[in-house]
């Protein structure tokens, strides 16, 4: 099949993308988003059969997406996913309508009625940015006073999604989280993320393990990708030792070197044979 990898920054997963390609007889057609025009009054023919979007930064994800969409290219992931995945907000809100299970989560417009959310919710509390990833702008308050700092700090940013408090439990897990994969409908591979810092993303230190996927992550991870509209993802899963399994984030554009390395496991083999038998049917 015609092959189209829509990327800014070539990393190993691009690159590990790019070889299994190569070695399933695809033609590859690399398009480096960054030095393209794009002329959206016109019909831009891509000749692909399919376009994986590796974009690192989210907003010329969508918005490359966007383009090749209205062209008539089939994208993975979709415009929708990726708007579903990017946003917190939006995330939780898929979730919980399909009954998924999540940390306990609440959202304020304003500090005060983000107090008095930490205040039924019980300290200590996590302060997450709605757009964002690798662990950036999380904060943890353990008491009101804690939590009357990160507020004003962020209300006095210039950002004004910053102004959206999305507040969430904190989970008490085990020094680590777990981040399957979602690969249409399939669950090949999990690690668990490794750290004594409460925040256990591997941008931030974390080790990568391998983790067991059981019958009760891969049908977790299956229903949170379902819901979030199918494709490639990474899904984040946290062991609460009083609620079980936990769906914390989805990521639409997921990163999987340190999965490779740690378990051996051709990922990027798995999403192109997988890609190429969902755009066949």
């Amino acid at each position: 099949m015609k092959v189209g990898l829509s990327y800014d920054v070539i990393r190993f997963e691009e690159k590990a993308l790019l070889h299994a390609a190569n070695t399933q007889g695809h033609s590859v057609k690399p398009i480096h988003v960054v030095d393209r025009e794009f002329w959206l009054n016109e019909v831009n023919g891509y000749d692909t059969d399919f376009i994986i979007q590796r974009c690192v930064s989210f907003n010329r994800a969508l918005a490359t997406t966007a383009v090749f969409e209205k062209n008539g290219c089939f994208v993975v992931n979709t415009l929708e996913v990726l708007r579903n995945a990017a946003d917190k907000l939006i995330t939780s809100c898929i979730l919980a309508k399909n009954k998924i299970p999540t940390p306990t989560t609440a959202v304020a417009l304003k500090r005060e009625t983000a107090l008095s959310i930490a205040r039924k919710m019980g300290f200590p509390v996590v302060v997450k940015p709605v757009a964002g990833s690798w662990g950036r702008m999380i904060a943890r308050a353990f008491d009101e006073q804690s939590l009357i700092d990160i507020l004003d700090l962020r209300e006095n940013m210039q950002n004004p999604q910053m102004k959206i408090h999305y507040i969430q439990e904190h989970v008490e897990k085990p020094e680590r989280d777990i981040r399957a994969f979602y690969v249409w409908g399939d669950v090949p591979v999990a690690i668990y993320r490794v750290s004594k810092n409460w925040k256990t993303n591997t941008a931030l230190g974390a080790r990568a393990m391998p983790c067991p996927v059981s019958d009760e992550l891969r049908e977790l991870v299956v229903r949170a990708g379902d819901a979030l509209g199918g494709g490639v993802l990474g899904v984040d899963i946290l062991e609460s030792p009083e609620k079980g399994l936990l769906v914390n984030e989805v990521n639409g554009v997921v990163e999987f070197r340190n999965t490779v390395l740690a378990t051996g496991y051709d990922l990027a083999g798995k999403i192109l044979a997988e890609t190429s038998r969902a755009v066949r049917r």
